[in-house]
């Protein structure tokens, strides 16, 4: 790569990248604001632990992202193998089409939408906004990724295997759980972990969705800025970034083992 291809890249970095540090830099600044920094401090992540409706909203946004990830991922996983083996090409395109719907759609829209169904679901039976009305509205915009994340990886895989292993005398089931699925796993990771992402990224659906006695971290940020910068915004920041950082290493050394451990069972077979 040339010299100004680096710094082109380096200029990008730095751009995506300086707003975020300089946010976690002030999150340990004892004048409390981002005017000036006055010396070290950690009051506000001490604050922040002391802040036990703080600490349960941060509870609830983890509890609804795993759950959301995890059903989205199997909900997606399946679908995509649904999709992968229809026949029909309409329906498949139609399928495929409507399960993109969701990635296009503005957040507002889905939002809005997700609300009304669920404020005239309440009218019959009295179900208000809250945990359940998040869970499944995450559920729902994050089962289109997963399937868009799993749908290439079962066209990248060998029919041929597939076939040997019923004529072997495979039955479906142990096609799909000793075939299929160890050649999907880190196409399944990558759609859990991008659903995951989604859910503690989004905004816009959850504020609709939420209700009176439940929130999720990201409204509860939106509120707290309303009412004046807070160090303690910085502090949650810092840690999720953090905690994030950490989710993707983790995600790329599962990618590294389960590649090693495809090798090895390859290498053990020829």
């Amino acid at each position: 790569m040339k010299w100004y291809g680096k710094l082109y890249i380096g200029i990008l970095v730095s751009i995506l990248y300086l707003p975020i540090l300089f946010l976690m830099l002030y999150s340990f600044n004892s004048a409390g604001n981002m005017a000036h920094f006055e010396h070290f401090t950690l009051e506000h992540y001490v604050s922040l632990f002391n802040n036990h409706r703080l600490l349960s909203i941060i509870f609830n946004t983890v509890a609804v992202a795993l759950l959301s990830a995890a059903c989205a991922t199997v909900i997606g996983t399946f679908g995509a193998i649904a999709l992968y083996r229809l026949r029909n090409q309409k329906i498949r395109l139609s399928m495929l089409t409507l399960n993109n719907v969701l990635m296009v759609s503005s957040d507002v829209v889905i939002g809005a939408s997700f609300l009304i169904m669920f404020t005239a679901i309440g009218h019959f039976t009295g179900l208000g906004l809250g945990f359940f009305t998040v869970l499944i509205s995450h559920i729902a915009f994050s089962i289109p990724i997963v399937v868009l994340i799993v749908l290439p990886q079962l066209y990248d895989m060998n029919d041929h295997t597939l076939q040997a292993a019923r004529d072997l005398g495979a039955t479906e089931l142990q096609v799909l759980n000793r075939v299929m699925f160890p050649q999907l796993m880190p196409a399944i990771i990558g759609g859990f972990f991008m659903a995951l992402t989604y859910s503690l990224d989004d905004f816009t659906v959850s504020f609709f969705v939420t209700g009176n006695g439940f929130s999720v971290l990201s409204v509860e940020v939106y509120a707290m800025a309303r009412k004046g910068i807070s160090m303690e915004i910085n502090a949650i920041s810092t840690l999720l970034f953090f905690f994030i950082i950490i989710g993707i290493v983790g995600y790329y050394f599962v990618q590294a083992w389960l590649k090693r451990r495809r090798t090895s069972q390859q290498g053990v077979s020829s």
